[in-house]
Parts: structure tokens; sequence; C-alpha cells
């Protein structure tokens, strides 16, 4: 918020240009306590607001504020600020002429930029905006160019030789860049990267020069300066191959390089600071990564961010905390399918997330086809003809088939085309057989299942067997994005790695009590576990150890599959009397979802559409779950029958 002008007299104006002492006791300016300042010019108060303060008051005061504008001993690290804020003014480009200009007028937080910031606009009058609160917390009110500001401040920023370097740099006057480095020796922590960035400087003289045409001059650089320094001699290699270019657009091409000028001097400039230390040369555009490392922190902390935002500080402000809306999260019932005649048992959506299947007890696969724009879904296909019913669902990696099994008393598995609708193969190696759990390979043509009377087969999409293992007694399984290891939890309370190629198996997980199912997540790192009389636990499969017991949720011995979902998979759900939703990092859950009358068997979390949700239950229905509708408050949280829950 910019105060109205504060303008100086001509007089003023003059004093300014011909001393600065004269010109900082002619102006002075009083902070008042809503944030706005008073400006006094030779004695007459100009206010900014009608706020009550008289002039007379604002001229009582100017002899206090005098005293106060004593230079200021500055902590460690508000001059570490200044000195970032002077980066940033200088990269914006910022001249302004050196006159006092005492409006630094704005209404934001106190010491805003101390705290960790989420939303940054990193437009001019946005940072100008934060910087002048900042300033006038230092008691540094005058805000024009960097110069002045390092001036009123007593700070410095960067070393004189450094300030030197980098002029020298960006002019292009590489000889007196070379002898700045002698300069900067005795500054640095490791002399020896003298020589890195030695040749660095002697790298860009030597394109530019053949840039221009100067191939002799370039030869020489080459000879003479760079092969001497015995350093990256197969780089230099490649730097004698650019000689045969035949144009400059040629050579810009082949070296990957932006050609003689303001925009590759810069990125060699950034690529020097890396070997000087801060207190020399900050490094290049310190203030904006400092920023977006307190974005990404505080969207790491915010227990509803379920949105894929970039990594850039343009789309956001600097004024507020990052802080996401409970209705924005998938909490509130969208649709409910009910037409499925019997408990379901399974539902899970395809890999593109346009497509929802649903399993149930009625003998029937549902195929729902979802639209991306309203987030509806419409009934696509009903697959037919599984006799014992439909416990397990898995799409094949391109979503062109679908696998169902069923319950534990089941010896066949059902392969589908789901784009026909025709059933591809019916699978049943032996009426003893109990086929409960599949998992397709990344390739897409092979795929494993099993079952609790040991089972454990794999097979192409014909159903021909092509491996087997004898012996396990499978619960669940899921392949591996290699392609060779399954994961399959047996009746051991453990999970084992199989390789059916070399025929190895090797123990990942042990638990001391059943595990009813599992999933793993995208990346593979992690497993999310249903363990009997325990609940839902989180492994890391790299390191092998538990990382995390969920609370709230209590899992008997009987089947309930959890589901990793959300915006990077932040978030975990399952299931019981109630829907329950964890953030992956915290082990209290910060949504209960109420509206099922019965066990809620199954979840899925689409993974396109991060604030879609669905649930199965044995009330016969499936439940569609989404942000809240645009309706009042109240009567979004009576449509839900939602119960949130904050972590501490």
């Amino acid at each position: 918020m910019q105060a109205n002008g504060t303008g100086q007299d001509r007089d003023s104006e003059l004093s300014c240009r011909n001393g600065e002492q004269n010109c900082e006791s002619s102006s002075t300016g009083v902070a008042h306590s809503n944030g706005l300042v008073s400006v006094s010019n030779n004695g007459n108060t100009v206010s900014n607001n009608n706020n009550g303060v008289s002039s007379q008051t604002a001229s009582n005061n100017s002899n206090s504020t005098s005293a106060a504008k004593k230079k200021k001993r500055l902590s460690q690290s508000e001059e570490d600020v200044i000195r970032l804020i002077g980066q940033h003014l200088h990269d914006l480009g910022l001249k302004l002429p050196r006159r006092m200009t005492r409006s630094v007028c704005v209404v934001i937080p106190k010491n805003r930029v101390r705290c960790e910031v989420s939303q940054v606009d990193v437009a001019c009058d946005r940072s100008k905006a934060l910087f002048g609160t900042l300033l006038i917390d230092f008691k540094v009110q005058e805000l024009t160019t960097v110069d002045l500001l390092m001036q009123e401040s007593g700070c410095r920023l960067e070393h004189p030789s450094a300030t030197k370097f980098r002029n020298h740099v960006m002019e292009g006057e590489w000889d007196k860049a070379e002898s700045d480095l002698n300069e900067l020796k005795a500054l640095m922590h490791s002399p020896s990267a003298i020589v890195r960035m030695k040749f660095l400087l002697l790298q860009q003289k030597y394109l530019e020069y053949l840039e221009d045409g100067k191939v002799l001059e370039a030869l020489q650089v080459l000879r003479a300066e760079l092969t001497p320094l015995k350093y990256n001699t197969e780089r230099i290699h490649i730097l004698s191959g650019y000689l045969m270019c035949s144009h400059a657009e040629d050579l810009r091409t082949k070296a990957e390089w932006e050609g003689k000028g303001t925009e590759s001097r810069t990125k060699l400039l950034d690529k020097l600071q890396t070997y000087l230390p801060p207190s020399v040369m900050l490094p290049p555009r310190r203030l904006q990564t400092l920023l977006k490392q307190a974005v990404e922190l505080q969207r790491e902390r915010c227990l509803y961010h379920n949105t894929k935002l970039d990594g850039g500080l343009d789309s956001v402000s600097l004024l507020l905390d990052h802080a996401c809306s409970r209705k924005q999260f998938p909490c509130y019932t969208q649709q409910i399918l009910t037409e499925h005649c019997n408990e379901v048992w399974f539902c899970k959506f395809s890999n593109d997330g346009t497509k929802l299947a649903t399993g149930s007890k009625d003998t029937t696969v549902i195929v729902w086809h979802i639209d991306m724009e309203t987030q509806q879904l419409k009934l696509l296909k009903t697959l037919e003809g599984h006799a014992y019913g439909v416990s397990y669902l898995a799409w094949s990696p391109d979503d062109t088939y679908l696998i169902a099994c069923g319950p534990d008393d089941c010896s066949e598995m059902w392969l589908w085309n789901v784009q026909t609708g025709e059933l591809r193969t019916k699978m049943s190696q032996s009426h003893e057989d109990s086929l409960t759990s599949v998992a397709w390979n990344p390739d897409g043509k092979r795929f494993v299942t099993g079952g609790q009377r040991g089972q454990f087969y794999q097979c192409d999409l014909d159903g021909n067997l092509l491996d087997s293992w004898e012996g396990v007694r499978v619960q669940c399984l899921w392949c591996l994005s290699d392609g060779r290891t399954v994961l399959a939890s047996d009746t051991h309370q453990r999970i084992r790695g199989y390789n059916f190629e070399d025929l190895t198996d090797r123990n990942i997980v042990q638990e001391d009590h059943p595990i009813m199912s599992f999933t793993v997540s995208k990346n593979g790192g992690l497993a999310l576990l249903n363990v009997a009389t325990q609940g839902v636990h989180l492994w890391d499969l790299q390191d092998r150890v538990l990382v995390r017991k969920y609370q709230g949720v209590t899992q008997g011995f009987y089947t309930i599959h959890s589901c990793f979902g959300g915006h990077n998979e932040d978030f975990i759900a399952s299931g019981n009397h109630k829907v329950y939703i964890w953030h992956r990092r915290s082990e209290l859950p910060i949504a209960e979802l109420t509206g099922h009358t019965r066990t809620v068997n199954c979840v899925s979390w689409n993974p396109v559409l991060p604030g879609l949700l669905a649930s199965a239950s044995d009330d016969g229905t499936v439940r569609i779950w989404g942000p809240a509708p645009f309706l009042e408050v109240q009567d979004a949280e009576g449509l839900s029958g939602m119960t949130m829950k904050t972590c501490v």
C-alpha cells in the first residue's frame, strides 16, 4: 500500500544532490503504530493518514527521531538480510535518482520478512514493500539505490575486489578480470579454486574471440593460456574442435553457448561465484532461493496441501503465510454409486484416472467413466459371471485389461478387455487353487497371481503358465518397477521379494501379526500395510524399517485395502467403520469421513485428480469424495458427515 506523495521542494532536492548529510537533517520520517510513515519537510509535517496525530506532535518527535538516526550496530543476521535486499535490488536494476524519497508506506505484518513465507510475488512493488518494512525495523528509512542502502545501513554488499571482478567480467575485460583473481585468492577458503575460475574465464574469452572471427587470438588463448593450466584437458580438446566452426551460429549451437553478451557472461559469473565465500560475493539470487525454500517448507507443513504448483515465485504472494482450506480437501460426498446389489469388496481407479472399477459380492464388475471436468461418474460397462464374487481388481499398465479375482474359495481368475468388454482369458490351473490376488508386470505382457493355498504363478495374457513358485501361501502381491522383483505377503507375517528370473528370494518386511493386505508407493520406496489387530503401518522398503504406525483405525482378521494418494502421494487413506485420512508424516488422522453404514472394505485415490477419492463398503455403495461443493459451510458439512481433526 503506497502512501500519497511527500514531495520535497526545489531547494531540498538541490541540497540532496549537494550533500547527503544536509538532506538527512532536512527530512525526517516518523513511523506510526499503524504501519504508515508521516514525513516532515523542514519542520512541516505531512500526514499520510488522518489518524489524529497532529502536525505539532510529529514536529516534537523529530528531535528524538534525529537522535535515532545515529548508526545502529546491526547484528550479523540483520547485515545478511540487508545484503540480500541489496543484491535483489541490484538484480532488479533499480537505478533511481540519488534524492531522498521519504515515503516508505506499507501496511503489512511487522517483521514479515523474518517469518517463514510461502506465497511470493516477485513483482517489483511487492518486493519494495517488504523491504521497506524490514528497513524501518532496522531504522533505515530511505530506500533509493543500492549504494544508498549500503551507506545508510553501514553494510557492504560485497568485497570491493569482488565488485571490481564482477564489473570486469560483465564488461568482457578479461585481462583485468584475471588480474582481479590474484586479489581474491587471499580471500578464498580454497586457493586451488583459482585455477578452475581462471579456466572458466579463459574459456569465455576464447569463445568470444571465435565468435568475433578472431581465430588467431583464440588460438593464442588456447595454446598459451588454457593449455598451460593443465586442467580439464578433455574439455580443451573439445574447445579446440570449435576452431572448425564455419560461422557464429554454428559455434553457439555446437558449444551450447548463448554467444557473446550479457546472458553468457551472467551465467559465467554465476559459476564463478560458487568458488567465492558468501562474505566476499553473495551466491546468485540468494534471496529468491531462500524464499523458494520457505515456500516449499510451508507447503510441506500444510496438512491439507493437495495441489500441484510450480516451483517458481510468480504465482504466489509474500504477504500471507501458506494455508490450504479444509474445504479444498476430498472430504465431502460428491456422488453415491448404488448400482451394485450386494456388498462392494473392492474399488480401483485406472492408471490414467479416467475410469473406476468396482467389484462386488453380487458377481459383477462395474467400470465407471469419469468426466475429468465435472468429476462425475457414469456407468460404462458391467462385466458379469464371477460366480464367487469379486474381491480384487488390477488394471494393466496401459489400462487396456482388467483382472478380477475372487475370495479364498475361488480357483478362477478373469482377464477382461475393458475397451471391448470381452473376456480374453478365464484362468484356472486347478480346482484346488485359491487365486485371490494379482499384480501386473510393468511390461504389461505378464502378471503374477496366487492365494493362501500355496499357489504362486507367473502367466502371460492368454493364461499360459510361465513360472511358478511352490509352497508360498500368498496374501497379497505387488510387482516392482524393475520388472524382476515381485513382493508377496504370506502367512508367516512377512513380505518377501521373489525374483522369477534367477529364482532367488529375500526377506524385506517382518511383522509380529498377520499382514492382511499391502500396497506400494509409485516410486517403490514405501509400503503401506494393513496389519491384523494393529492397524496401518508404513514401511521403508529400501532401509527395511518401520517408519510410522497410524492411529485412530482398528483392523481385525479381515481384509481392508488402504492406499497412497493426493499430490505427490502425501496422504494415506484407509477404511473400517469410516474412511480415515492421514498426512503421510502425521500419525493422527486429519479427517474421518462418515456416510457408509457398514464396513469400508477398500479406498482408492485417483492418480490424476488429487481431489477425488472412492470408497467401497459392505453397505452396497461406492462413495465418491471430493472438495466441498459451492454451498454454505454448514450445508456442506451436513452433506458430508465429515469430522475434521487437526494434528499437533
